[in-house]
C-alpha cells in the first residue's frame, strides 16, 4: 500500500477519508486546524464530494455532524479543546442520542499553552460523557483510528471521541494507507425516536448509556491499541503510559526492551483488572499522562488494596502543567536526564507581534487616542491575532476570557456605569460568537461602542474563510444596530486623524455603535497575489 509522510492532524484526516467519511464540520483552532485544511486541499475529498467548508463555530459544527450522522453518513468534527468548551451541549447530548452512521468527535488538546489562553484534557470529557475515548501514540495509529473509531461508533451507536495533543499533530512521521472504503448510503435511524431527548425518553437512554459502560470497557481490553506487557525483569515498578506519553517511554529504550512490565493505554474506559494486576505485581507505579492527571486520580477509586506509592503529576514526579518530554519521562524513571546544553540567549524564544504593516496596528494606535482622555482600562478584547494588541507599543486593550467575551463584558461593563465601555473583536470571531452579545447590547441599549476588526479572514490560525464575510453591516443592522452608528473606515496612517474623529463620535453616542475597520489581513494578501501570480 500507498506509503505517506503525514503530520498527525493530516494522518487522521486522511484515515477518515479512507474510512468512507462524507463530511467534515470544524472551526478552525491550534492545534486542530490542519485537519480540514488537508481535506480543503485534497483531490480525493473534491472527487468523492466530501463536505469540507469551516462551520461558524464549534457548536453548529458538531451538531451538523449529528446531522449527517442522522442520514447515516460517516462523519466528523474537529476541534481544539476550548471549543469543545462551545460544543458541549450537543457533545454531552450526543451520547444520549447516539450515532446512525459513525460519529467521530475529534478534540486536538495544547498542553503548555502553546496557542491558547488554558490547558485542560479533554479525557474528562469523555470520561463525563461516558463515551469511548481514542487517543493515539503515533501518526500511523491517528491514521488506523479513524478505521476504527467509524466502526465501534456504528457497532455500538455511540459518538467516538479521539484525542489529540499538540506534539502529535504538529509531528511528522511515515504511515501506511489501507484501500479506502465507499462512503455508506443514506439510512434514517431504525429507531425515529433515536435523536428525540424528551425527558421520558432521556431518562431510558441515560440508564443505556450506564449499563453499555461494561461493553466500552470490554472494548478497551481487547483494543489492538491498547498493550499489556506484564512480563518483565523489574517489578520495583510499573508504568501506565497514556496515548504519546507511551512514545516518550519508548525513546528512553533505544533496544525497545523495558525493564519493568508496562500498560499501554490508547483506548478508554481504563482497563480496571488489568491495572490491578499491575498494581499488586509491583512495588510502586508511575503514570505517563499527556495533560491532566485523569487516569491517576482514576486509580483512587477503583478499589486499589494496600499502600503502595503511586508517582506521576500528582505527587510531583512528573510536573503538574505543560507538555511531557523524554527527558522529563528520563528523570521519573530515575535515568540521567540528557537534556543538553542551555540555549544561547540570541535564540531563545520572543513573544508574538502583530505583522508590520498589519491592519490592527493603525486601528489600535487611532483607538489609543481616541481614549486617551479617560486613561486605560476601558477596551475589552478576546481571542484572535487581535489579542496582541496587549502587547507593546499598543497596549490597547485590557481582557482575553474566551471567544465573544469582548462584546458581553463590554455590556457589563457599561450596565455598572463604566464608561466609555468598548470592545474590540474580529470579524470571524464576531461570527463565531460575537452575534448573540451584540444582539443583548441592542436588547438593553447599552452604551457600548464595538470594533469589528475585519481583514477578510480568520488570522490567528492562518487565514481561514469564515461564514459572515460580506456580510457584517447588514447583519448588525438586521441585529437592530442603528445603520447611522455603523461606521466604516480603512485602517491607514493616512486617516489616522479621521480615524480618531469616528471613534469619538460613537463614543460620545449614548446607544450601540458599531465601528469597523476594513483593510484585509497582509499574509492572506500575500498568498493570494502569489496564486494569482
Amino acid at each position: 500500500m500507498e506509503k505517506l509522510m503525514l503530520l498527525g492532524d493530516e494522518a487522521l484526516a486522511q484515515g477518515a477519508l479512507d474510512a468512507g467519511v462524507s463530511g467534515f464540520y470544524a472551526y478552525p483552532g491550534t492545534p486542530s486546524t490542519e485537519i480540514v485544511e488537508y481535506v480543503q486541499r485534497s483531490k480525493q475529498a473534491a472527487d468523492a464530494g466530501v463536505h469540507r467548508t469551516w462551520s461558524s463555530n464549534e457548536k453548529t459544527a458538531v451538531e451538523s455532524a449529528i446531522g449527517m450522522s442522522y442520514a447515516g453518513k460517516r462523519t466528523m468534527t474537529t476541534m481544539k479543546h476550548v471549543g469543545l468548551n462551545v460544543a458541549a451541549d450537543p457533545f454531552m447530548n450526543s451520547a444520549f442520542t447516539g450515532a446512525n452512521g459513525g460519529l467521530i468527535v475529534t478534540v486536538a488538546d495544547d498542553p503548555s499553552m502553546h496557542s491558547s489562553q488554558n490547558e485542560q484534557d479533554s479525557r474528562f470529557y469523555g470520561k463525563f460523557a461516558m463515551i469511548p475515548v481514542l487517543e493515539p501514540s503515533n501518526q500511523q495509529e491517528c491514521y488506523d483510528m479513524a478505521f476504527y473509531g467509524f466502526e465501534l461508533s456504528e457497532k455500538y451507536h455511540i459518538p467516538v471521541m479521539i484525542r489529540l495533543t499538540t506534539r502529535l499533530s504538529h509531528s511528522r512521521s511515515g504511515i501506511v494507507r489501507r484501500n479506502p472504503l465507499a462512503q455508506n448510503p443514506l439510512k434514517k435511524p431504525d429507531d425515529l425516536f433515536q435523536f428525540m431527548l424528551l425527558p421520558a425518553i432521556s431518562r431510558k437512554k441515560y440508564k443505556n448509556l450506564i449499563q453499555m459502560q461494561a461493553k466500552y470497557t470490554m472494548e478497551a481490553v481487547q483494543s489492538p491499541f491498547n498493550k499489556f506487557d506484564m512480563e518483565a525483569s523489574d517489578y520495583s515498578m510499573g508504568i501506565i503510559a497514556c496515548g504519546l506519553a507511551y512514545n516518550y517511554l519508548m525513546e528512553n529504550y533505544v533496544d525497545g526492551k523495558v525493564p519493568y512490565p508496562v500498560i499501554k493505554i490508547c483506548q478508554y474506559p481504563i482497563p480496571q483488572d488489568q491495572i490491578r494486576e499491575l498494581y499488586n505485581k509491583c512495588d510502586s507505579l508511575l503514570i505517563l499522562e499527556e495533560g491532566m492527571p485523569i487516569v491517576e486520580e482514576m486509580l483512587t477509586g477503583i478499589n486499589l488494596q494496600g499502600l503502595k506509592p503511586i508517582h506521576g503529576r500528582l505527587d510531583g514526579t512528573l510536573d503538574r502543567d505543560g507538555e511531557l518530554n523524554p527527558n522529563k519521562v528520563a528523570r521519573a524513571l530515575g535515568k540521567v536526564d540528557t537534556y543538553g546544553k542551555d540555549v544561547p540567549e540570541v535564540v531563545t524564544s520572543r513573544p508574538p507581534a502583530l505583522c508590520v504593516g498589519c491592519p490592527h496596528s493603525d486601528s489600535f494606535y487611532a483607538l489609543n487616542d481616541a481614549v486617551a482622555e479617560f486613561g486605560r482600562g476601558h477596551v475589552f478584547s478576546d481571542i484572535g491575532c487581535y489579542t496582541l494588541g496587549f502587547m507593546p507599543p499598543y497596549n490597547a486593550i485590557n481582557s482575553c476570557v474566551d471567544m465573544g467575551a469582548s462584546i458581553t463584558m463590554a455590556k457589563g461593563a457599561a450596565d455598572s456605569g463604566h464608561f466609555p465601555a468598548i470592545a474590540v473583536i474580529g470579524d470571524s470571531t464576531f461570527a463565531h460568537s460575537g452575534m448573540t452579545g451584540l444582539l443583548d447590547c441592542v436588547f438593553d441599549n447599552s452604551n457600548v461602542v464595538v470594533v469589528i476588526l475585519d481583514n477578510a479572514t480568520t488570522g490567528m490560525t492562518g487565514g481561514q474563510d469564515y461564514t459572515a464575510a460580506g456580510k457584517l453591516e447588514q447583519i448588525c443592522e438586521g441585529l437592530g444596530v442603528h445603520k447611522d452608528h455603523i461606521r466604516v473606515f480603512i485602517p491607514f496612517k493616512k486617516n489616522h486623524d479621521d480615524m480618531v474623529r469616528i471613534y469619538k463620535e460613537e463614543i460620545a453616542y449614548q446607544g450601540v455603535s458599531v465601528i469597523i475597520p476594513r483593510r484585509e489581513c497582509l499574509q492572506v494578501l500575500k498568498k493570494k497575489n502569489k496564486m494569482e501570480g
